[in-house]
């Protein structure tokens, strides 16, 4: 296979040294041979020493402090390769994916994002998101592959350099945590493809673990979503759910703070949909169970 040197790796960790040696030993055991580079979230257990010590060829970009998602943006920057495929700590590549997903932008010159199939665990079962994705009632379009989606998986994601610069990368507000429709409905409004490719695979070994505030931060990031992009009487229903909810639902209570908290600054930000793509999410929305 030939090699792809126009397609580069950015992983973003925190205090996951384990689980991100054996990501770099199956991206570093590519065909490919990407240029691989982390971008280090502060962490404070051995993450930075590993690296020095065991992986020389790795490039490292180390914060002083924990940017969550931003760090995928501060590893676009570093990197200058035209194409971009991120992995989490625990997320890598199937041989010969990153060289198809260099193909298709090639091939497509709109084409933004390309959403990967995902295999979950050492069983490989198939990620219940890789049917969502395929069966989005956006369809096809005649200048791009697979099939038009307004959501992703992160770490199972190829982003062609420059649209994601341009379209500003993952937004500071979100932090962590279903980042990833803002940043798909960013990409649209520039005017670029995000689409599922299914001939595209991914390995995802998440812990199985609980991260602490998971549920929390997922529903004030859906939230804060809707009042950056969506009209305003669509954040104010769905804000008033969550109070409902809050009633009852310490998770919902801890969001709710959350969100209120950040709500000036959403508004500051505010930039709604253009009319085609609010269409499209619409239609998204009515699709969800």
């Amino acid at each position: 296979m030939n090699q792809t040197p126009d397609t580069g790796v950015v992983i973003a960790t925190r205090n996951r040294a384990e689980s991100l040696v054996r990501t770099l030993r199956h991206l570093l055991a590519l065909p490919e041979r990407p240029e691989i580079l982390v971008v280090d979230n502060a962490s404070t257990d051995d993450t930075r020493a590993r690296l020095a010590r065991d992986f020389p060829q790795v490039k490292v970009v180390a914060l002083p402090h924990n940017r969550g998602a931003l760090a995928r943006t501060d590893g676009v920057r570093a990197l200058r390769a035209p194409y971009v495929a991120f992995s989490d700590d625990d997320s890598w590549w199937a041989p010969g994916a990153l060289e198809h997903a260099a193909k298709l932008m090639d091939a497509h010159p709109r084409l933004g994002l390309i959403s990967a199939r995902t295999l979950v665990g050492p069983a490989e079962n198939p990620d219940p998101l890789n049917d969502v994705l395929a069966t989005s009632p956006l369809g096809p379009a005649n200048d791009l592959p697979g099939t038009q989606i307004l959501g992703f998986l992160a770490c199972a994601s190829v982003v062609r350099r420059s649209a994601y610069l341009e379209a500003g990368g993952f937004h500071p507000l979100i932090f962590f945590g279903g980042e990833e429709t803002l940043l798909a409905y960013d990409l649209a409004a520039h005017g670029w493809g995000v689409t599922h490719c299914p001939d595209v695979v991914a390995h995802h070994h998440p812990d199985p673990a609980p991260r602490d505030g998971r549920p929390a931060r997922m529903l004030r990031n859906e939230l804060l979503t809707l009042w950056l992009r969506r009209p305003l009487p669509h954040a104010l229903a769905r804000t008033r759910r969550l109070a409902a909810d809050a009633r009852r639902d310490p998770a919902a209570r801890q969001a709710l703070r959350q969100t209120l908290a950040r709500l000036p600054a959403a508004l500051r930000a505010r930039r709604p949909l253009p009319p085609h793509l609010e269409r499209a999410a619409r239609t998204l929305d009515g699709a969800q169970p």
